[in-house]
């Protein structure tokens, strides 16, 4: 019942969807650039600074991935064949995959399955299920699970991102190990200090984020071209022989240093997560004219070093900078990784927004830090548990070398499920012949389940991390959604007709109370149980009479226009629809402004607001286990004030209750 809100009339009032199923990592991080959000959510800049602004938010996290790519994989085949082909055909390896899953994959392919502008798990799954036409379990379950996978992804990123940088301290010069024991109480600090500096809002500092990021990729390209001199023979790793022969000689070996070549495309989700923010072209710029050749650039200039000095292997990265710019470097580095740390943040906010107003979640509270830029979110609550979560990932595994054990299964996973997620978009809304469909998917798929499976290996030495709480997120999410329509069936086998009851009402016309009642309802066609509640113990009823339901559609976002849609049922009754894409949030009182334009006036300070409070108990005997019932009924009691989600004048709103056993 994606989309639809589980509390319903409960004070939520939140209202059920059309929306088959719940959006994306629409899963779409909200965009921290400080310019305000186009139409489409697309940011208003030039293209120049749609490209510096991409830049600085959607390459983030890849960025930051030479910092200990190779190294973890150069270590790994090593151990195996040896000698130059081990280099060589890593490096190869980390070439092709960033050509193969991010350049063919995702900007050149998938960035074409758009939902209105929106990219991302939530928003393939929204648009997948709208090209089958009909609610589909199998693509609800990819996307819940594909958006559970991402907090899993949203933890370890800030924790071996940062580690990484501050690592740079082992090898600076002079220093001679003597900062190692502050490593990670300095990495805990910057981390601190940014998951609180999130309340304020990032939209003063997210106009450095993309000059900062470019200076990063720059220097990457520089430090790589440098370096190719120390033994050219490393551009033969251009050619996919190399990385084909290493894996080959080095048999199940090889499949293991897949695992580890993968953090070389880590945060590739992240081209189609963003691309509702700044459009497709200035990302595809981005990507192939400029951060691809830095990045290529710096991994074959690390291989270089490597060849001609092997000891290099150590910390390949941090041993190509020069002495005379270390330091510098080490703050840049620094800079770059808090910089895809708040890409990630921010993206867990979004995916956060987006799972309550398609009825993944209940609702949270959820505040805006900036009046001009709608993408500037803030959640508490996710931003409190991501911070214990890095923190206690951070006092566990100590080191970066320790954390890359645990990086990559929950990516794996989120691109396996937007492969699969893609065919349905593909053969139904592209209209491709199976043949062709499966031409196209098969590829990607077989290379999304060899990196997945090869990262699965690493379970035991912490890959189990974001799956257990991948898997926690999956049920909650889960029970949510079940214990809602089982709420909601119920009430509505319970419930009476709406036209039934105008009928009863014009036969014995109840005492008439002055002003308009506003009554919210996840289900326009029955009573609302605070309108029964009204006429049973208060026998009145209002001159005006409007039924209220805020439903979340399968697009991001709902023109003005189109907000509301009003249906008279008779003189003293009309239904009123507000609808909301998946990337906005409900503001009753303003979309109550716009029917103005449809010839509905309301005077705010003159209305009352009548919320049906229900108080859930649990059954042994129905519906959900038991110990299930009691989780939806911690959920549904901590859920957000539905006043203040809603925005709804606290004075103005009556609340009247009701028990229902599920």
């Amino acid at each position: 019942m994606a989309g639809a809100s589980p509390q319903g009339e409960d004070g939520a009032g939140a209202a059920a969807s059309n929306s088959p199923t719940p959006s994306d990592k629409s899963v779409a991080p909200a965009h921290p650039h400080p310019a305000a959000a186009g139409e489409g959510g697309h940011v208003k800049a030039g293209k120049w600074g749609l490209i510096i602004g991409a830049i600085g938010v959607v390459f983030g996290d890849i960025g930051t991935s030479p910092l200990y790519a190779l190294r973890e994989a150069i270590g790994h085949a090593r151990d195996g064949v040896g000698g130059d082909l081990a280099v060589i055909g890593v490096v190869s390896l980390a070439f092709w995959a960033l050509m193969v899953v991010v350049t063919f994959k995702y900007v050149m392919f998938l960035m074409r399955a758009d939902n209105k502008g929106e990219g991302g798990t939530l928003a393939l799954m929204a648009l997948a299920t709208h090209a089958v036409g009909r609610r589909s379990a199998f693509i609800f379950i990819l996307g819940v699970c594909g958006a559970a996978l991402f907090y899993g992804d949203g933890i370890i990123t800030p924790a071996i991102s940062v580690l990484s940088a501050i690592e740079g301290v082992k090898d600076a010069p002079g220093v001679g190990g003597r900062l190692d024991p502050f490593i990670v109480p300095v990495s805990a600090g910057i981390l601190i200090a940014l998951f609180l500096v999130q309340a304020r809002g990032t939209a003063g500092l997210a106009r450095f984020f993309g000059p900062i990021t470019a200076l990063w990729f720059l220097s990457l390209g520089v430090l790589g071209v440098i370096h190719i001199f120390d033994d050219v023979s490393i551009l033969r790793a251009l050619s996919p022989h190399y990385g084909v022969e290493l894996l080959i000689k080095d048999g199940f070996l090889g499949f293991i240093i897949l695992g580890s070549v993968f953090l070389a495309v880590t945060g590739a989700e992240a081209l189609y997560a963003d691309m509702g923010h700044f459009g497709k072209a200035p990302i595809r710029a981005g990507w192939i004219g400029f951060v691809l050749p830095c990045l290529t650039l710096n991994y074959l200039g690390q291989g270089a070093l490597i060849l001609s000095h092997p000891g290099a292997a150590e910390n390949p990265f941090w041993s190509m900078v020069p002495s005379a710019i270390y330091w510098p470097m080490l703050g840049l580095a620094t800079a770059a990784t808090v910089i895809a740390s708040q890409a990630v943040i921010t993206g867990a906010f979004s995916v956060t927004q987006q799972a309550v107003q398609l009825g993944l979640l209940p609702r949270i509270d959820i505040k805006n830090t900036s009046e001009t830029q709608a993408g500037q979110i803030y959640v508490p609550a996710v931003n409190n548990l991501l911070m214990i979560g890095v923190l206690v990932l951070l006092f566990v595994f100590q080191s970066s070398h320790n954390l890359t054990a645990a990086y990559g299964v929950a990516v794996t996973g989120v691109m396996l499920i937007n492969t699969l997620m893609a065919y349905s978009v593909i053969r139904h809304k592209w209209n491709w012949p199976v043949w062709a469909v499966l031409g196209a998917l098969i590829p990607f798929g077989f290379i999304d389940t060899v990196f997945l499976t090869s990262n699965l290996l690493k379970i035991p030495d912490g890959a189990w991390m974001p799956l257990v709480l991948g898997a926690a997120l999956v049920l909650l999410m889960w029970t949510w959604v079940r214990g809602t329509q089982i709420l909601s069936d119920k009430t509505r086998k319970d419930s009476l007709p709406l036209t039934d009851l105008i009928e009863m009402l014009r036969a014995r016309p109840p005492h008439r109370a002055p002003g308009t009642a506003i009554f919210l309802t996840s289900d326009p066609d029955v009573a609302p149980v605070a309108l029964m509640h009204n006429l049973k113990h208060n026998k009145v009823l209002h001159e005006k009479n409007v039924i209220l339901t805020v439903r979340t559609t399968d697009r991001p976002r709902v023109p003005e226009n189109q907000r509301v849609t009003i249906e008279p049922i008779s003189d003293d009754f009309k239904k009123l629809t507000i609808s909301y894409g998946f990337m906005e949030q409900p503001n009753v009182p303003r979309a109550l402004g716009v029917c103005r334009k449809q010839g509905l006036k309301f005077d705010i300070m003159s209305t009352s607001f009548f919320l049906g409070r229900r108080s859930v108990i649990a059954s042994a005997t129905q519906g959900m286990p038991l110990w299930q019932d009691r989780l939806f009924i911690f959920l549904t009691r901590n859920a957000a004030n539905p006043t203040d989600f809603f925005h709804i004048p606290p004075g103005r709103v009556v609340e009247l209750g009701a028990q229902v056993a599920v």
